[in-house]
């Protein structure tokens, strides 16, 4: 189990320097891979030494139950993430909200680019379904995330008068709300266009915010960061039901 352990935070350590190097995500959550592998490491090293057999037993054994009842509530969340992973939404949706990310100098981020392009697919797919880009200007955007979605879709040959932009929201939670406003959201049937990873959070926080039919479309991730996607979404559903935004 010590070299478990070890072997586990060298491998989270060296996710972090990959993930670092390679950037894209705009935020500085990957740290906890970091913080993770030194705790992993460190842990596995005591056992390594014998260290632990010297705490009371007490300890021991209220130390394995929280992280026996952390592993649970990981797993069980976890799998309610990945519940959302292949839903496609119905035909003929009244609107589909496309949930912002980070826009780039050049364009839409990667992420960003996934959602849009499933946006795009659903729009050519379903002739009268209006679209809401959703998502407002960061520090480091040189535009809003609505504006930058208008763009790109309208690049590809959507019509602009298919596309509202909701260009105020800063998280997740706005993005649903704000776009609340340009729709009748308690008889309106809404698809929410996002990634894989975040797809059950938000129709949950849809749902919540008064949404009455409201369908998960879900886009790609990149493969090598859903580690990190799907680690940040746990915090992230958890954070939002202690909040009183899931029910």
């Amino acid at each position: 189990m010590a070299s478990v352990c070890m072997t586990a935070g060298i491998l989270c350590a060296v996710y972090f320097i990959c993930v670092a190097l390679l950037a894209g995500h705009g935020t500085n959550f990957h740290f906890i891979w970091l913080f993770g592998g030194i705790v992993l490491f460190l842990w596995g090293y005591t056992m390594r030494r014998g260290i632990g057999a010297q705490l009371p037993h007490w300890l021991k054994g209220t130390a394995g139950f929280l992280a026996s009842a952390a592993m649970l509530l990981f797993l069980i969340v976890e799998g309610m993430i990945v519940s959302g992973f292949w839903q496609k939404g119905v035909k003929d949706l009244d609107y589909i909200i496309v949930l912002g990310a980070q826009l780039k100098e050049s364009g839409p981020s990667r992420v960003l680019q996934y959602r849009l392009d499933k946006a795009y697919w659903y729009l050519t797919e379903n002739k009268d379904t209006i679209a809401i880009v959703s998502g407002g200007q960061g520090l480091n955007e040189p535009d809003t995330e609505a504006q930058g979605m208008y763009d790109y879709l309208v690049g590809r040959g959507i019509a602009p008068d298919r596309i509202l932009k909701e260009d105020q929201s800063k998280n997740t939670v706005q993005n649903i709300q704000y776009s609340s406003r340009l729709l009748e959201k308690g008889q309106a049937t809404v698809g929410i266009v996002t990634n894989n990873f975040h797809i059950f959070r938000a129709t949950q926080l849809a749902r919540a915010a008064g949404y009455k039919s409201v369908y998960g479309i879900s886009a790609p991730s990149h493969l090598f960061y859903q580690p990190n996607n799907m680690l940040r979404e746990f915090f992230g559903v958890v954070k939002d039901f202690l909040v009183g935004n899931l029910t």
